[in-house]
């Protein structure tokens, strides 16, 4: 056989690519043919009816955990340096556009700050004083406040998306689909149970100290992720801050990770106002919440926190309650 490009191909050779061909597309149509015999089955129907009410609940989950990411505030503290940049033009008129304009430093983003190389290489070894410093924390109630507040915040949505990732390993379990149908066609596989995945992430706020070289040939960052360690560490730092400066905002206990494990081990790892706990349900997700809100005044100490199942929480939202 000759090709339009005068090339001559035997049989043999025409015979070994339809068998390439046939042996990449052959199993991917085996699967498919194979997948919705099993969506199909009276087997999987079954099971997928057995687990209704198991698929209704993850799915108000993900509702809750996409509301945690709504109507939290996932930032703290701000750079001003470049709070003006954007009123003027910048453009690089050298010839040797090519080379410097390599690396462009980042004048108008609040979560970064241009910075000599120094202060970068300061703020990888010293992250949260300068975080403080160049991002405008200070050691005072109303941002320790604020960061507790983001801390929850983050703790809260870390905990959805931890019970909803448990809830759907516990849903395949139930089921014990063909390992194939799992491996190459899960989320069709959750789909068909009716699981909402969610596509909700923490948005962890991300500080960056950035040097530029004059020319753009160079550049060096370091770059804080306000976890929710980091967060721990800063809510540690900012109250012995304002200890030192004898302020009764430092006298009180800290909404950090080991006051929210305490809490619930307290109160047995169970709801304070329906008691459902963690041994009846093991996918429960609790929450700690403040029984007077911090909006009205309420602090973080421990007669004024209360470990609640979420839906007990949500449905509290910001009343107040003296249980």
């Amino acid at each position: 056989m000759k090709t339009k490009w005068g090339y001559r191909i035997t049989m043999e050779v025409l015979l070994l690519i339809v068998i390439v061909v046939l042996a990449i597309a052959l199993p991917k149509v085996i699967r498919n043919v194979r997948k919705r015999r099993y969506f199909a089955s009276d087997e999987f129907q079954a099971h997928r009816a057995a687990i209704g009410s198991v698929v209704a609940e993850h799915n108000e989950v993900a509702q809750y955990a996409a509301e945690i990411r709504r109507s939290g505030i996932f930032q703290v503290g701000a750079s001003t340096a470049g709070a003006q940049a954007h009123l003027a033009s910048f453009q690089n008129t050298s010839h040797y556009n090519y080379r410097r304009d390599r690396n462009v430093a980042n004048h108008q983003a609040p979560n970064v700050h241009n910075c000599s190389l120094q202060v970068v290489r300061n703020a990888s070894v010293d992250p949260l004083k300068y975080v403080m410093k160049y991002f405008n924390i200070k050691a005072e109630e109303a941002d320790l406040a604020n960061v507790e507040s983001l801390g929850d915040d983050i703790a809260r949505l870390e905990g959805a998306i931890a019970n909803l990732r448990q809830r759907e390993a516990s849903i395949a379990n139930s089921i014990n689909p063909p390992a194939f149908i799992l491996k190459y066609f899960g989320d069709e596989f959750m789909a068909q149970v009716g699981v909402e995945l969610s596509p909700i992430w923490v948005p962890y706020p991300v500080y960056v100290f950035e040097y530029v070289s004059a020319g753009g040939n160079s550049s060096q960052r370091a770059t804080v992720t306000f976890d929710a360690k980091t967060i721990d560490a800063l809510i540690d730092l900012l109250s012995q801050k304002i200890r030192w400066k004898k302020s009764a905002a430092g006298q009180r206990s800290l909404m950090t990770t080991r006051l929210r494990n305490y809490i619930k081990t307290r109160d047995n790892h169970a709801c304070r106002y329906c008691s459902v706990s963690v041994a009846a349900e093991p996918h429960l997700l609790l929450e700690v919440d403040h029984i007077l809100p911090v909006s009205k005044g309420g602090l973080s100490t421990p007669d004024n926190l209360q470990t609640l199942c979420w839906r007990c929480n949500r449905t509290k939202s910001n009343k107040v309650s003296f249980a």
